[in-house]
C-alpha cells in the first residue's frame, strides 16, 4: 500500500475528501509498481528497470538515514554522470536529504566553497574525483569526514555500493513534506559567487508538471541527457521524464559523435541541451538528418540559440524545436514550434500558469515594445537562496497587491501579441558615453558572418568614453584569413554608429560554463585590472 504526503484536506460540504499530493519518491514507486518490467535508466551498457531502480534507490534511501542523517540534511555530490549518481541523487530525494550536486569543471577551492556553503554532512565522489577531495576531507573542520563515500572506495572513503548493497531495501520509513528541501543548486558563477538555489519538494513537482507539459514529455519519452546531472537543465529532463514515466538515457559525458550513436541506439525522442552543443552535433563529421529521425522535441536553453541554427534544426530534423528561456530560480518561457518561423528573434511566452512582466529601474511596469529587467511570477519560484537572505529579499519585487515576483537580472522586452524578447544581461550592459549598449545586439551582427563560429562583446575601459565594445571572436575552421580590422568593418557598417566595435581579437576558445552561458566576468578581467 502506498503512502502519501497530504497537504491541508478539501472540504466538501459535510465531507472531507483527502487530496493526496504524491512527490517524486512516491511518483518512483508508483512507477515501480505500474512500469515494473520497463527500462527507467540507461548509462552506457547497464540499464535499470523500474522495478530495479525503486529498489535501489530505496537502499540508498535507508544507508543515508543509518549514516545518522536525517530530512533536511544536505549531502554534496561531486560526481561525474553515472548509474551511481542516479541512485544516489533519486534515493537521497527518497529519503527526504537535500541533495547538492556540484560542477565538477570548477576549481577545487570553489568546491571547497561550495560544500562549506552547503552545510554538507556527506560527500559522495566518484572515483577520479577522489583526490582533489582528500585534502579536504583530512581538514580538522570537516563535519564530513567519517561519511565520504566513493565510487571504488580508496583509503579513507567507503565503497558505494558496499555501503548501498548493506542498506535494507524496504520502503524507507524517512518522508519529506512539500515544504522540505529538494535541492540545492549553485548557480553558474557568471556574475560573481555562485549562490545556492533552494527548491521545496512540492515546487519542484509543480515545476515538472508545469514545464514538462510545455515541452510535451510523455510516457513514451525516450530522453537523452547530455548535461552534467548537476545542472539544472539536467534536472529538468529527469524529473519531466519520470513524471511521465518515460526512460532516461545518460550519457557519461557530452561528445557529438557519441550523442549520435546514442540517438540511433536508443531511438530517443527528447533531448534538452545549450545551442553550443546542437551547433556542434549539426557540424560534425557524421552528421546526417536521418541519425536523428527518432527524435521528437529538441529543446535548446541556456542561452539564445542563433536563428540560422534554428532554421536548420527545422528544416533537416522532424523533431519539433522549442527554446526555453528560464532561470534556475524558476521563471520559464518556451518559443513553440508554431512559433519559430514568425518569431524566432523572440524566446517566446511564459509556461501556463506563469506570468511575466518589464520593470524600469524606478520600480514601475512597462508597456509592450519598451525595455526594462524581465521579472515573473511562477507557483515553482525558488524558495530562497542558501542562508543568503538579503540576496533572496534583492532577487524579489512586490506588487501593490503583495504578490513577490522574481527579479531576473535580465533586459527584454514583450511585443504586442505578448512574445519576450531577450536585449542582454544587465551586468552585462555596456555604458558607454552615457548610452547603453547591448553586447547581445553586436554579437547577433557578428554571428552573421561566415567566419565567425562563436563571440562575445565585452565592455573595457576607455579614456573618452568610459567604456567600449570590444569583440573577441572565435573562427570557423578555414576561415584563419579573415583579419580583425575587415571582421571590425563589417560588423560597424552594420552597426548604429553608438554601438560600433572598438576592436576585435581572435581566440581560440571562449570561457562558458556547462549550461552554455558565457563567462563574461572572466573575458573582462584582464582588461579591469
Amino acid at each position: 500500500m502506498l503512502a502519501f504526503t497530504v497537504p491541508p484536506e478539501w472540504r466538501h460540504g459535510t465531507i472531507m475528501i483527502a487530496a493526496p499530493r504524491p512527490l517524486f519518491g512516491d511518483i518512483l514507486r508508483l512507477n515501480a509498481r505500474w512500469r515494473a518490467s520497463r527500462p527507467a535508466v540507461t548509462v552506457g551498457d547497464r540499464v535499470l528497470t523500474w522495478r530495479e531502480f525503486d529498489d535501489r534507490t530505496e537502499s540508498v534511501a535507508n544507508a543515508l538515514i543509518s549514516m545518522g542523517l536525517k530530512p533536511g540534511d544536505a549531502i554534496a555530490i561531486v560526481m561525474r554522470n553515472s548509474l551511481e549518481l542516479m541512485e544516489l541523487m533519486f534515493g537521497a530525494i527518497k529519503a527526504g536529504i537535500v541533495i547538492a550536486p556540484l560542477n565538477l569543471s570548477v576549481s577545487d577551492e570553489a568546491i571547497e566553497r561550495m560544500i562549506e556553503d552547503s552545510e554538507a554532512r556527506a560527500v559522495f565522489a566518484s572515483a577520479e574525483q577522489r583526490d582533489r577531495l582528500d585534502r579536504l576531507r583530512s581538514s580538522p573542520s570537516s563535519g564530513w569526514a567519517s561519511r565520504a563515500v566513493a565510487v571504488g572506495g580508496g583509503a579513507g572513503w567507503i565503497d558505494f555500493a558496499s555501503w548501498r548493497d548493506a542498506a535494507d531495501r524496504a520502503r524507507c520509513a524517512s518522508m519529506p513534506k512539500p515544504d522540505d528541501p529538494f535541492n540545492i543548486i549553485y548557480s553558474s558563477g557568471t556574475t560573481g559567487l555562485p549562490k545556492g538555489i533552494v527548491h521545496s519538494h512540492g515546487r519542484r513537482v509543480d515545476w515538472a508538471f508545469d514545464v514538462g507539459c510545455a515541452l510535451r514529455f510523455h510516457s513514451g519519452a525516450v530522453t537523452l541527457c547530455p548535461v552534467g546531472l548537476f545542472s539544472n537543465i539536467s534536472m529538468g529532463a529527469l524529473l519531466f521524464t519520470i513524471l511521465a514515466g518515460g526512460q532516461l538515457v545518460v550519457m557519461e559525458q557530452f561528445d557529438p559523435g557519441a550523442f549520435l550513436q546514442a540517438v540511433e541506439r536508443h531511438r530517443c525522442t527528447h533531448v534538452i541541451m545549450v545551442p553550443l552543443q546542437f551547433q556542434r552535433v549539426f557540424e560534425h563529421q557524421d552528421f546526417r538528418p536521418d541519425r536523428l529521425s527518432s527524435m521528437r522535441m529538441m529543446c535548446t536553453v541556456g542561452s539564445p540559440m542563433h536563428p540560422d541554427l534554428k532554421a536548420r534544426i527545422a528544416r533537416e530534423v522532424p523533431a519539433e524545436l522549442i527554446e526555453l528561456y528560464g532561470l534556475t530560480e524558476g521563471i520559464i518561457t518556451t518559443l513553440d514550434p508554431e512559433d519559430v518561423q514568425r518569431k524566432a528573434a523572440s524566446v517566446g511566452k511564459p509556461v501556463p500558469g506563469t506570468d511575466l512582466a518589464i520593470l524600469d529601474e524606478a520600480g514601475r511596469l512597462l508597456p509592450a515594445g519598451e525595455c526594462g529587467e524581465i521579472i515573473g511570477l511562477s507557483r515553482f519560484v525558488m524558495s530562497g537562496y542558501h542562508n543568503r537572505p538579503e540576496a533572496t529579499s534583492e532577487a524579489l519585487w512586490v506588487d501593490d497587491q503583495g504578490r513577490e515576483w522574481l527579479r531576473t537580472g535580465d533586459i527584454g522586452r514583450l511585443d504586442e501579441e505578448g512574445f519576450l524578447y531577450i536585449v542582454d544581461r544587465k551586468k552585462d550592459m555596456i555604458l558607454s558615453g552615457g548610452q547603453n549598449i547591448y553586447p547581445a545586439d553586436l554579437e547577433a551582427v557578428l554571428k552573421t558572418h561566415p567566419a565567425v563560429f562563436d563571440c562575445a562583446v565585452i565592455g573595457i575601459p576607455d579614456a573618452t568614453w568610459g567604456e567600449t565594445p570590444l569583440a573577441l571572436v572565435m573562427r570557423r575552421s578555414g576561415q584563419e584569413g579573415i583579419d580583425a580590422e575587415a571582421l571590425k568593418s563589417f560588423a560597424n557598417e552594420r552597426l548604429g554608429r553608438q554601438q560600433r566595435l572598438s576592436r576585435v581579437e581572435f581566440r581560440d576558445d571562449l570561457p562558458r560554463n556547462p549550461t552554455g552561458k558565457l563567462l563574461k566576468r572572466e573575458l573582462r578581467e584582464p582588461y579591469w585590472r
